[in-house]
């Protein structure tokens, strides 16, 4: 069976976000996908007598979309701080495609902040819809509630606790969604959109 591989990503000194907050949220991601993995073995054996295991099984292809989106949205995370941060160009498609949904760049990134606010667990997540041809922003409960279908992620903000709690207590989180945005590689984001449409 074809494995999911853990990414390496090139994420050098953040402002406002610590070394031992990347290295600890990096073993977490390093966690999603041994998981991923370790699920679909235990499927294909349970498979084996689906009938006989059928409790089994659909508890753990329930826990398989947790663990494989918790996979993915954090190599969306990581890779849009590896680089270095790199501004918003103006005249980007990217930046056109948000200023024709939302008006202006600078209403988007205020929407967005807000829904990162969201109480509770999970993801602000700013998503490319194929169908429709437009972006739409949406808060994702813990990490696989509420994901969009057929929309392409481009851009996600952990706001689980130990995506900052390092660094920010959870009573500053909002100090941990602005040092987010100043770290963003923003050309890794553009080629996201790219490859979504």
């Amino acid at each position: 069976m074809k494995k999911f591989e853990e990414l390496k990503f090139n994420i050098g000194t953040l402002k406002g976000i610590s070394a031992k907050n990347i290295e600890e949220h990096l073993k977490l991601y390093a966690g999603y996908v041994k998981h991923s993995n370790l699920i679909l073995e235990k499927i294909d054996e349970l498979s084996k007598d689906a009938e006989k295991n059928a409790y089994a099984l659909g508890e753990v292809q329930r826990r398989f979309g947790f663990e494989y989106n918790g996979m993915r949205n954090h190599e969306i995370y990581f890779n849009s701080l590896s680089g270095g941060a790199q501004p918003q160009v103006d005249g980007s498609e990217l930046k056109k495609a948000i200023i024709a949904e939302w008006g202006s760049f600078d209403l988007w990134l205020n929407r967005f902040k807000a829904i990162a606010l969201t109480r509770g667990i999970g993801w602000a997540m700013l998503y490319y819809d194929r169908k429709e041809g437009r972006l739409l922003s949406t808060w994702v409960d813990e990490q696989h509630l509420g994901q969009l279908q057929d929309c392409t992620l481009i851009l996600g903000i952990d706001m689980w606790e130990h995506a900052f709690v390092y660094d920010y207590p959870t009573s500053e989180k909002k100090k941990y969604v602005e040092v987010f945005f100043e770290n963003l590689n923003w050309k890794i984001i553009e080629e996201n959109f790219k490859k979504a449409k």
